[in-house]
């Protein structure tokens, strides 16, 4: 277990126990994905973050926890009375505040946050062209980063797909965009400067290898999920990483 833990690319997320990230996951190690973000991101003590669509809240306490910030853990599914109680078991009550939003409907001050970042959850409300800059951007003063990390590929993909991708392709599966789509996405806003947009490296390895670690610790596992990456091999499928400035 250990060994499948740990990754070499994530050295932060190694001091973490296993079996809390496996509790807690919605998905993809989230704690991976908020390390590779981290990791093109300025982030500095004492910063204001918003975490959307947090989940089980781990990727805040992760964010407050390795850098010193002020996490807003928002998110829908997951109540905040819940997230309290994983916030405060970490002994981040001071710095983790847990929030019940919708993505369209964010009970925030204009230009209140230094960042905004999204793990795995931004292609679920962040595709409408309009989202970034009528919802979205407002709550991050000029300046402050918007960074995500969502289920991405290397190119966009047609209706007629790559033959080893038709036996496991789910609809929701066409939400997965690749980093230039993402800019231009973005940038048609004309309200954010992007400075980072690509493929984590080795992202469906990593994908994968969390699909199996989850299969062999009897935690929740999509067979069907772990059949597409692995046949893909990352020829296509990974994770897409942005990371824009708003204007001033």
């Amino acid at each position: 277990m250990s060994e499948q833990w740990f990754e070499e690319q994530f050295p932060r997320s190694a001091n973490y126990n296993p079996r809390w990230a496996l509790e807690n996951q919605m998905g993809p190690n989230v704690l991976w994905l908020t390390e590779a973000l981290t990791q093109v991101m300025d982030l500095k003590p004492g910063m204001r973050v918003l975490d959307m669509g947090c989940g089980r809240a781990i990727s805040s306490i992760f964010l407050a926890k390795e850098f010193g910030l002020q996490v807003w853990a928002t998110d829908l599914w997951i109540g905040p009375n819940e997230n309290w109680q994983r916030i405060q078991a970490a002994n981040m009550d001071q710095q983790v505040f847990p929030i019940h939003a919708e993505a369209h409907n964010l009970p925030f001050a204009q230009d209140f946050f230094d960042a905004i970042v999204s793990m795995d959850a931004y292609h679920y409300f962040g595709t409408d062209d309009l989202y970034l800059s009528n919802n979205y951007v407002r709550f991050v003063k000029p300046g402050g980063q918007i960074g995500i990390v969502v289920p991405g590929v290397t190119q966009e993909l047609s209706l007629e797909l790559p033959d080893h991708m038709k036996p496991y392709w789910e609809p929701e599966y066409y939400t997965f965009h690749s980093p230039m789509w993402w800019r231009t996405h973005w940038e048609k806003s004309d309200m954010v400067e992007i400075s980072q947009a690509d493929m984590i490296p080795d992202g469906w390895k990593h994908w994968l290898t969390w699909l199996e670690v989850r299969l062999h610790r009897g935690y929740p596992y999509d067979s069907k999920e772990a059949e597409l990456v692995k046949a893909d091999a990352g020829q296509y499928l990974g994770f897409t990483r942005m990371v824009a400035r708003r204007k001033g």
